[in-house]
């Protein structure tokens, strides 16, 4: 999709206003219709905003999402912080910002699940983890490039799924989960010489991107 101030306006006028109807019919084009309705649009306002439909929709609410962490954790001072801390606190606050529209994330999920949707759940989560890396001041360029945004999406992976069902006051048994898998993973010196050891006790994170590589393929040829 084209992206310019006017027409990612016009985007966030449909999504908000589609919000609330999500949990109703799902991700769809009906939801987007009501979106537009109760925008003051019309219906034929959507095709312009999301040529792609319901998958460009998804993606523009994903994308938005990440924007609104990276401001957020500019504001922040991660400079005090340590870097697992820094990383545990971008992962949280991701979450939280989403809060207000858990169950739009969790069918979400269930959408980016339907065939035909793995390049944009693979692409969707590689820019989060790539985004969180690049405010918490990552900027390496070998091995630990790729290393370091597989294991994290394998953290903020599952550490999502805990919080869609996390009932716990304030979701402190998400939060505890989350510095668990941390501990795991963030023994930066000791990434390469764990790897093995570690991708067999987390989701294998490496095929998001792998998927992401060879969809991208697939479709410039």
């Amino acid at each position: 999709m084209i992206r310019t101030p006017q027409m990612d306006a016009l985007r966030d006028r449909i999504l908000d206003a589609a919000l609330p109807h999500v949990m109703f019919d799902g991700w769809s084009r009906r939801t987007l219709t009501e979106g537009a309705r109760a925008a003051g649009l019309e219906p034929e306002d959507v095709d312009i905003a999301f040529p792609r439909g319901v998958r460009g929709a998804v993606d523009h609410w994903l994308r938005r999402a990440d924007d609104a962490m990276v401001a957020a954790l500019d504001e922040a001072d991660l400079e005090s912080m340590r870097i697992r801390d820094r990383v545990a606190f971008a992962v949280r606050t991701r979450l939280e910002q989403a809060e207000p529209h858990k169950e739009a994330v969790r069918l979400g999920l269930g959408y980016l699940a339907l065939p035909g949707n793995a390049r944009i759940a693979a692409g969707s989560l590689y820019r989060t983890v790539d985004s969180i890396w690049w405010a918490c001041g990552d900027r390496s360029t070998d091995f630990n490039f790729y290393s370091k945004r597989g294991l994290l999406a394998a953290v903020y992976s599952s550490t999502l799924l805990y919080w869609l069902d996390d009932s716990s006051d304030g979701h402190a048994d998400t939060w505890a989960f989350l510095d668990r898998r941390i501990a795991d993973v963030m023994r930066i010196p000791k990434i390469k010489g764990r790897w093995r050891e570690l991708s067999g006790k987390l989701p294998s994170p490496l095929r998001f991107m792998r998927a992401y590589r060879s969809a991208r393929g697939a479709a410039a040829g």
